[in-house]
């Protein structure tokens, strides 16, 4: 389980609730399930009405991944990258292939299977930065899909207090004020329903699997520069040392970019991801240090 993730979920429930128990004469008032059905399903059936079902579908695996404690193993991948560049270099091309049905990432493997069998480079380096960018388009809508469901709960939340108010104003003349009463907190509660979900649950799972993305194109990068290097012939202490070294200028990136701190894809755009992993004239850049 992800704590950072499982702590600020706990904690801002924990703080409305609070606020809730503190201020309120009543804090079963607050409950108001006619009102959680509109924001709830208004929210569903929008996103249902803008997306295919099966892409609504995996809001439930984009949320398991966000809640999941994964880890991205970054020197594993950069000892395995060292240990076949190695092999290779030593001609023990049979070695090489025993250690490639060990290799765990695919995205890995599928390099390293390109060097053994030949490829040439250029067809290497097109075929890494097209899986790159297939994984970066793919996870980039599947969190937009929270990003609408960010829109959509505030706006059902209106919704349900204009059904409220409506309510209210036809029932002046001949209601109680306590029924006037309720239908006035029907109207608001269906309003803090929806601004709640919105930036409590939609937009931060959004964030948060925007962030993760990030990480794992800057993560592949790292990769794809790794297999290049073997590919041209680079020794395994110059790849070892080139690897750590662009990593840690990675996450430098991350850190002075404030991944997932504006809202905005994380903090870093993903058309620009590759640029900001390697600034112009670095060594860093793809093809550097050659």
């Amino acid at each position: 389980m992800n704590l950072s993730t499982l702590l600020g979920m706990l904690s801002g429930i924990a703080i409305v609730f609070f606020a809730i128990f503190l201020t309120a004469q009543d804090a079963w008032a607050f409950v108001n399930l006619p009102g959680l059905a509109i924001v709830l399903g208004g929210t569903f059936a929008a996103t249902l009405l803008a997306y295919p079902l099966r892409e609504v579908v995996n809001v439930f695996k984009i949320l398991w991944i966000v809640l999941r404690n994964e880890k991205l193993y970054a020197k594993d991948d950069q000892a395995e990258l060292v240990t076949v560049a190695r092999q290779l270099m030593q001609g023990n091309l049979v070695h090489a292939e025993n250690q490639l049905e060990q290799v765990k990432n695919p995205f890995l493997r599928t390099g390293l299977e390109l060097i053994i069998n030949n490829t040439p480079i250029e067809d290497i380096a097109e075929l890494l930065e097209w899986r790159i960018l297939k994984m970066k388009i793919r996870e980039r809508a599947e969190a937009q899909i929270y990003r609408t469901m960010a829109v959509f709960a505030p706006a059902f939340g209106m919704l349900g207090t204009l059904v409220g108010l409506v309510n209210m104003l036809q029932g002046m003349g001949d209601s109680s004020m306590a029924q006037i009463g309720a239908d006035m907190a029907f109207a608001l509660l269906t309003t803090l329903y929806g601004v709640a979900l919105a930036n409590l649950f939609f937009k931060p799972i959004a964030i948060k699997f925007e962030r993760r993305t990030e990480r794992r194109v800057q993560l592949m990068n790292m990769i794809r520069e790794g297999v290049l290097l073997i590919a041209k012939g680079r020794s395994p202490a110059y790849i070892r040392e080139y690897l750590t070294t662009f990593f840690a200028h990675v996450e430098d990136e991350l850190k002075l970019n404030g991944v997932g701190a504006n809202g905005n894809n994380g903090g870093i755009n993903p058309n620009t991801a590759e640029k900001q992993s390697a600034p112009r004239n670095s060594p860093f850049q793809s093809g550097g240090g050659q």
